[in-house]
């Protein structure tokens, strides 16, 4: 009975430690907090101030710490190589019997002279590696800051749950001003520096995931 009880309750801490995965939710995509946007300051004699200023005349397009951007995915990438070697070598070796004084030199009867038959060494090696993605999607993010030269610091992330587990996008990136439509929309192709993930978490996620043995025997650490 005591085993039955301590073999449930392994199985318990084991299941639980595979239901538990720890979601890569990393405080550097969270959206700009309060405190780091411009707050409103009184202004003797004006009423105009930066922070609340909606200019009628402009275009809308986001160009503060805190407004907001959507990022339009279309990464497509596509890349091929191959490899092939051929090598072949042949060799001979004939050493004839010395003499001395026109006699032919033996050791204890024996000729001195040998013949080494030709020996052939041959290598062929092909390779090749074809590899392909595609991406598509929106994603809106913030902008976490205004460099010196007017470019825009953006980063933020999705998560949609599912009903096996959870799916996320993250991103981050630089972006011109001048890039930005109307909309405020911009292609992802014209994010400069782009950091873009893309994974899960839930048994779907973890069934394409191969065991820590099988990550052995593939790994340089394998001998054979």
């Amino acid at each position: 009975m005591k085993k039955v009880v301590l073999l449930i309750s392994v199985s318990i801490v084991l299941v639980g430690c595979v239901n538990k995965p720890v979601k890569p939710d990393r405080p550097y995509y969270a959206p700009v907090a309060p405190q780091q946007l411009q707050q409103p300051k009184p202004i003797d004699g004006s009423i105009f101030n930066a922070a609340t200023n909606l200019d009628i005349y402009g275009d809308g397009r986001a160009h503060r710490v805190g407004d907001i951007i959507t990022i339009v995915l279309s990464e497509k990438t596509q890349s091929s190589k191959s490899a092939s070697t051929t090598a072949d070598k042949t060799s001979s070796l004939s050493i004839p019997q010395p003499t001395i004084l026109g006699n032919a030199l033996s050791v204890f009867g024996a000729p001195l002279s040998a013949n080494i038959d030709s020996s052939n060494n041959s290598f062929d090696g092909e390779g090749s590696s074809d590899m392909s993605n595609s991406l598509s999607g929106d994603i809106t993010v913030t902008v976490h800051e205004v460099l010196p030269n007017g470019v825009l610091s953006v980063r933020g992330e999705k998560w949609m749950q599912l009903n096996q587990g959870d799916e996320y996008i993250q991103i981050s990136g630089l972006v011109r001003p001048q890039d930005i439509a109307a909309d405020n929309t911009i292609p992802s192709t014209k994010l400069a520096d782009a950091r873009i993930g893309y994974s899960g978490t839930g048994g779907v996620h973890d069934t394409n995931v191969m065991g820590w043995l099988t990550r052995f025997f593939i790994s340089p650490l394998w001998p054979f």
